[in-house]
């Protein structure tokens, strides 16, 4: 949509109802912050149902919650209630390094504050005792979960991929309790993704999300939720901080499976890099 956010939002606010408008002063006072949350945390921000949050987004004349997102996300690039500090035209590269350092150390800082020692400790144990464990996702997402189950191979042959949706949905349909998914979904809200979790749990595998929204709805499907704490916009999805970020939970638990038996580690590393070190000149 063209015109502004705000200017829509003046247009339109007289027909919205109390709920509504509860949404309205919400987004009017916490802008920025707003367009980071799942259509579920803001409804609890909002102290309102997510249907009235989706009917708020129909009143405006948006088809759905993710093109508000996008159009509030816009309307904070360009006018006077974001409080970003924005990259100006002939920006040298120097200026450009230290701005992209920043990104990436929020990114990283956030979701250290974010991730839950616990639900690490947990999510390992249950990939340690189980008979397969797939790494899934879809897009971007699914790249990360492929460079995830990579590291991980080094250790032990039980840890699959498989390719588009199609191909994940049929193999989740084949799992059983031995099984286990690590599926990683930043929004942890797409319709793929909660096919092939609902498949795979159906089927009695245990299912671990990667993801920045403990409330989504793939985070109600899964027995351990290991979160994403870096924030990214609608406008920079994609983002390689957000990536960055993702892979650093990767990281954190391939340790933590590692060290909970430094043996069979120690000795599967072995192994895998002498093969390797073949391959290089």
């Amino acid at each position: 949509m063209s015109i502004n956010f705000w200017d829509l939002l003046h247009q339109r606010q007289d027909e919205l109802t109390k709920s509504g408008r509860a949404v309205a002063d919400y987004l009017l006072q916490h802008a920025d912050e707003a367009q980071y949350l799942s259509i579920s945390s803001l409804a609890k921000e909002c102290n309102v149902a997510e249907a009235t949050v989706f009917r708020f987004c129909r009143a405006l004349g948006f088809e759905g919650y993710h093109e508000m997102r996008i159009a509030l996300a816009q309307a904070n690039a360009t006018g006077s209630m974001v409080n970003h500090q924005e990259l100006q035209p002939g920006a040298t590269t120097a200026t450009l390094c230290d701005h992209a350092h920043a990104l990436f150390m929020t990114a990283i800082n956030g979701t250290q504050n974010a991730l839950s020692t616990e639900a690490v400790d947990e999510a390992a144990n249950l990939m340690r005792a189980a008979k397969q464990v797939f790494c899934f996702g879809q897009g971007g997402s699914m790249l990360l979960a492929n460079d995830i189950c990579a590291r991980f191979s080094s250790l032990s042959t039980k840890f699959r991929t498989a390719g588009d949706s199609h191909l994940q949905l049929l193999t989740a349909s084949l799992m059983g309790p031995e099984d286990v998914v690590l599926f990683v979904s930043y929004s942890g809200a797409t319709r793929d993704m909660m096919e092939t979790l609902r498949t795979a749990k159906d089927a009695g595998a245990k299912i671990i999300l990667l993801t920045h929204y403990e409330d989504s709805p793939g985070a109600a499907l899964a027995d351990v939720v290991l979160l994403c704490g870096a924030q990214e916009s609608p406008l920079d999805s994609g983002s390689i901080p957000i990536k960055v970020a993702v892979l650093y939970v990767g990281e954190v638990l391939l340790l933590r499976y590692m060290m909970d038996d430094p043996e069979t580690a120690n000795t599967a590393q072995d192994r895998t890099s002498e093969v390797v070190a073949m391959k290089l000149l």
